[in-house]
């Protein structure tokens, strides 16, 4: 990249749509990138939290003043889109240019109110195996034929209580869709949606004294009518046994639970679920939540527990050219992987909903980072989640008597290098990095 003048958006388009890969169903005709959350292994395993390395111990980056520059615009595409704003930076830390794009408005100089259509689809999943044992020597399951179905629609009386039993009520009255008081560090920064609030704690030394003209609002949300996925028995099983890893690794768990492959998962959500969703007017221009109850997707073969496990994930997709966000998120009570004993809830929400924001089309470059959250190596994307996957902030209780539990997220200045665009100086929501991530860490 040349110096810090402004490229025109054409290029932008251009940048994002070169990094997006082809759907792993290649009779699918349509391109597709999806990014997902590992959350990994059931909470007994020995390597399942052996990465967690404290990023504000971290050396900082060269500060000095941020080189940046921004422009919003309504849409890149012809037809409906969201609204966007693109970035050209020239990051402390590594001293070289990064591109990139998120949703909203620009908030360096164009601050202002967006409001995102968004639409909750609820899933139906249903698989035809049931794991009756485990071997912890090879990490294989072994399998009966038998057909389990989970509904976030239904009551759930056994890993939830009433008068909160209904998986998708809790959804509908959580902080990620309703307002709630929020403050960072003791800076309030409003009674608005978690994300929202993020997002304005992201550019807070930015936005200034128009802090309050700055929103990027999941409105209306809108709850359409459940899709049923009927998931072959080649790539789907159900976890039903609570005691199942009991003996290898000393922890029971709130069954049932479903492992899908989420190569055969994400061809059909975007061969055949996106495209039937256009009859209820979910088009580029809104975000669908496809919203799943104590299930997860495998990396390849359920029966192996090595391939185990994404939580939920966002991605784009669209032909000729990218153009469909959506986020998968999974309503986690089941108590299987590390995290809060009842479930890992609405954190995982909370981290697709910031990363979709940030980076809608998965294309937004960083310098490469590592060592944290659910990277133990290296990557080099602008994935608000991942490096403090499994930290939350405190939970926030709602009228419904609910505590919610939200991932806390990391700011934009956290990849790109100091100084800091967020709230009270800090490089994440809840002051867990205090410097940005630090030299480059190796790509190979």
């Amino acid at each position: 990249m040349q110096n810090n003048t402004y490229r025109v958006f054409a290029a932008i388009v251009a940048f994002a749509i070169t990094t997006i890969v082809s759907a792993q169903n290649t009779n699918l005709q349509t391109h597709a990138q999806r990014l997902p959350i590992t959350v990994g292994s059931p909470r007994g395993m020995p390597e399942s939290a052996k990465h967690n390395l404290n990023a504000a111990t971290r050396t900082a980056g060269h500060g000095g003043p941020l080189n940046i520059s921004a422009e919003s615009f309504d849409g890149f595409f012809a037809g409906p889109t969201l609204p966007f704003w693109t970035f050209n930076i020239k990051g402390s830390r590594d001293n070289d240019h990064h591109l990139g794009v998120m949703v909203g408005h620009d908030p360096f100089k164009h601050p202002g109110t967006d409001k995102i259509p968004t639409y909750i689809v609820p899933l139906i999943i249903r698989t035809h195996r049931i794991a009756t044992a485990y071997d912890p020597t090879t990490g294989n399951y072994t399998t009966v034929a038998g057909d389990t179905t989970i509904d976030p629609t239904q009551p759930d009386n056994t890993c939830l209580t009433k008068p909160n039993n209904v998986p998708v009520k809790l959804i509908q009255q959580s902080p990620i869709v309703k307002s709630a008081p929020f403050s960072f560090g003791g800076t309030f920064v409003g009674n608005t949606q978690y994300v929202d609030a993020f997002q304005r704690a992201n550019f807070w030394t930015v936005l200034g004294d128009r802090a309050e003209d700055y929103h990027v609002l999941l409105k209306p949300v809108i709850t359409l009518a459940p899709v049923i996925i009927d998931v072959p028995a080649t790539a789907g099983m159900a976890l039903t046994d609570p005691k199942l890893f009991e003996t290898a690794y000393g922890f029971t768990y709130c069954a049932p639970m479903l492992l899908v492959d989420i190569n055969w998962f994400d061809s059909y959500v975007t061969g055949t679920v996106i495209p039937e969703l256009a009859d209820a007017q979910v088009d580029p221009a809104t975000f669908p939540i496809l919203l799943t109850y104590n299930a997860a997707w495998t990396i390849g073969e359920v029966t192996f527990i090595g391939n185990c496990c994404a939580i939920g994930y966002h991605g784009a997709t669209g032909v000729p050219i990218v153009d469909q966000t959506y986020g998968v998120v999974d309503f986690d009570t089941t108590g299987w992987f590390n995290g809060p004993a009842n479930g890992l809830g609405t954190s995982v929400m909370a981290h697709e909903v910031g990363e979709w924001m940030n980076d809608p089309f998965g294309s937004n470059e960083t310098a490469p980072w590592g060592g944290t959250g659910q990277v133990s190596s290296c990557q080099a994307n602008l994935e608000v989640g991942d490096p403090l996957s499994g930290t939350l902030v405190p939970s926030v209780t709602m009228s419904n008597g609910y505590s919610y539990s939200l991932q806390e997220l990391a700011f934009f200045s956290w990849f790109y290098g100091a100084p800091s665009t967020g709230v009270n100086g800090w490089f994440s929501n809840n002051g867990t990095f205090t410097t940005d991530a630090g030299p480059n860490c190796p790509t190979s």
